[in-house]
């Protein structure tokens, strides 16, 4: 079996390269974005040509939030033209495609024009378990269209297709959150953090192993199985508490003051509520997924 990963110098492909010494018996194929540049297609087709893979995980994407306001062109042609790209030649060499996708596909303050998020309950207003593959998405800004776009080329392009949109991802990997709160701290007295975005972390390698889940599967994968499935670790928190547990877990003294998002404001908007329903790829899987803080200290203790 080969398995081909898009992407491979981000903080999804690192760790995915992490954990490929569990699979011996699948080939992988690592590409960065210069060996594989996902939105020329003629490209994707030489590369799909040459190795011919069983399956595709695209881990490539544009993800600079608050710059996509400012560059649309640049976050449309990877988000959206690369994902169909991809579909397109996986579609051509029957090649089962694996998208990751985003929680910034909603604005869940609103949701098909009512209010969603309780915020003095801190629940959502539907579901206590989160947001369902099956809500509709209403994203707030340029990098959360440009990754729905993605999502609905490939949908109109490659039916055998896992569409698996996460949360607020961090690893030992590239740059993320818990990174720069570390670095912070090494710098700062205080810091101020966002209260009132509420998400779950997404260890990315608790996701790689998710991913490879559902390759291992293969015996189980049919037309009734391909679709949208959600994927973080469990539980939920602010960034706030995020922060806060970074810092209890490494005993890092720092005075740490929660702020409203409306003192932070940023060119691109993020959702007040974000976290993901997993009841559906548990069930079918078969997931065992961690609680976040149980990852944060494994991820913690790697640094």
């Amino acid at each position: 079996m080969v398995v081909l990963v898009t992407g491979s110098n981000g903080q999804l492909g690192q760790a995915l390269q992490s954990v490929a010494g569990n699979y011996p018996s699948i080939d992988f194929v690592f590409c960065n974005s210069s060996q594989l540049d996902i939105t020329n297609l003629e490209q994707c087709r030489a590369v799909f040509n040459q190795f011919k893979p069983n399956f595709c995980i695209n881990a490539a994407a544009y993800t600079a939030v608050d710059k996509a306001e400012n560059e649309p062109e640049k976050a449309f042609d990877i988000n959206t033209n690369g994902a169909e790209n991809l579909a397109i030649v996986c579609k051509e060499l029957d090649t089962i495609l694996l998208h990751i996708s985003t929680d910034f596909v909603f604005d869940a303050h609103f949701l098909n024009g009512s209010a969603y998020y309780d915020r003095e309950l801190r629940l959502p207003l539907k579901s206590k378990l989160g947001l369902l593959e099956t809500d509709v998405p209403f994203p707030a800004g340029v990098y959360g269209l440009t990754k729905l776009q993605g999502e609905q080329a490939i949908q109109s392009t490659w039916e055998k297709h896992f569409i698996i949109r996460t949360s607020w991802i961090y690893s030992e990997f590239g740059n993320n959150f818990m990174k720069t709160m570390l670095r912070l701290a090494s710098e700062r007295e205080s810091l101020s953090v966002v209260k009132d975005q509420i998400g779950t972390p997404t260890y990315a390698v608790d996701l790689a192993n998710a991913l490879m889940n559902i390759i291992s599967h293969a015996e189980l994968v049919e037309a009734s199985i391909f679709g949208i499935y959600n994927f973080s670790n469990e539980g939920q928190c602010s960034w706030y508490e995020f922060a806060k547990e970074i810092f209890i877990r490494k005993e890092i003294k720092i005075d740490l003051k929660p702020i409203p998002t409306s003192a932070y404001p940023t060119p691109a908007k993020r959702p007040g509520y974000s976290v993901l329903d997993k009841t559906k790829i548990k069930a079918i899987f078969g997931l065992t997924i961690n609680n976040w803080e149980d990852s944060l200290s494994i991820c913690l203790s790697k640094i």
